[in-house]
């Protein structure tokens, strides 16, 4: 069983022309909706691979991939978007999209609720739409961006403060793991893919600079592309907590989850023996940023099953965690 717990909606034109409509009204027009057939949500493709239009079943099969969990698009997310109601629209509109794909498909895709965060707003106005998506929809978790600025302005307040503990305390009611998954950037000095790198990195180290875990100790947070840099810097935050005498950063890291969406077996393995295999679950993105071929290899950046599975030094029970097992503890899924 190979469950994929990074992955976006691969969504018809439609959805983007409800939210460029949005954006262009600002909601003067009324919030509307998308219409689109149950047959066009199911042959909706995806169109940077080289050229190639693909559907997303036809994507997971050719890399082996059983199930994997979607949620709305992160750049497209328009968190620093006004009106606030204009998000709220949108995000509601591409949460109702994938549960149609996960009712469609239901072997093969299960929901993550984007959340419809605004700019320089409470959090707490988008626990209905989580509680909408969990309750009704049958979602198994909720994405959560660290940066509703998108890059601008004062930055919010690191995921350590108060400032968002609704958001944590309805995910523990709710028993689900938030996906710590940045947005869009509005600033010049970062690109998206970057501005994802840099705010997962500030909130690892937020939140285990804090109270978070002692306040909501079964709180479940996985953060994506394997954490920004922090397992790859481990040694400055190491260093600094030796100076204090704090609880070694080694074992606080270990509080959270991670992903598994990088491309290079280096960084993988790396990954592996800083967090541990079993704080790991398999993720790739597919398709996305790395949908593109390797010209050193041939293959696909994002199939990166095969390279898990050239680690040499992981044992069987190792993969097996990696692939699915971890997954299943942690979203409280039906074993098949």
């Amino acid at each position: 069983m190979i469950i994929d717990i990074h992955g976006h909606v691969v969504a018809p034109p439609e959805l983007y022309a409800y939210q460029a409509s949005l954006l262009a009204s600002r909601g003067a027009h009324g919030r509307g909706k998308v219409n689109v057939s149950d047959e066009k949500l199911m042959n909706a493709v995806w169109g940077s691979r080289q050229g190639e239009k693909k559907t997303h079943i036809e994507l997971l099969n050719e890399v082996g991939t059983d199930m994997q969990f979607v949620s709305p698009r992160p750049f497209h997310a328009m968190h620093s978007a006004k009106p606030e109601k204009i998000v709220h629209w949108y995000t509601e509109e591409a949460n109702n999209l994938i549960a149609r794909v996960c009712k469609l498909f239901p072997n093969r895709f299960l929901g993550i609720a984007g959340l419809p965060q605004n700019a320089e707003v409470s959090p707490k106005n988008a626990i209905p739409e989580m509680e909408r998506c969990i309750k009704e929809l049958g979602f198994v978790g909720v994405m959560l961006n660290p940066d509703p600025n998108e890059g601008v302005g004062t930055p919010p307040p690191g995921l350590g403060d108060e400032y968002w503990y609704p958001i944590y305390e309805k995910a523990v009611e709710l028993d689900v793991p938030i996906l710590i998954h940045s947005a869009s950037c509005q600033s010049h000095r970062e690109s998206y893919s970057l501005h994802f790198i840099n705010e997962e990195t500030i909130a690892v180290i937020s939140l285990l600079n804090s109270k978070v875990f002692e306040v909501f100790p079964t709180l479940k947070i996985v953060i994506s592309h394997a954490g920004g840099a922090v397992p790859y810097q481990i040694g400055r935050f190491m260093a600094g907590r030796y100076r204090t005498g704090a609880e070694p950063f080694e074992e606080s890291i270990r509080k959270l989850y991670f992903d598994t969406c990088l491309y290079t077996k280096d960084s993988l393995e790396l990954l592996f023996k800083t967090v541990g295999v079993d704080r790991c679950m398999f993720g790739t993105e597919n398709p996305g940023t790395g949908s593109a071929i390797n010209p050193n290899t041939g293959m696909y950046m994002d199939n990166t099953k095969p390279v898990i599975e050239s680690i040499e030094w992981l044992s069987e029970t190792d993969k097996k965690m990696i692939f699915s097992e971890t997954a299943i503890k942690v979203y409280n899924l039906k074993r098949s």
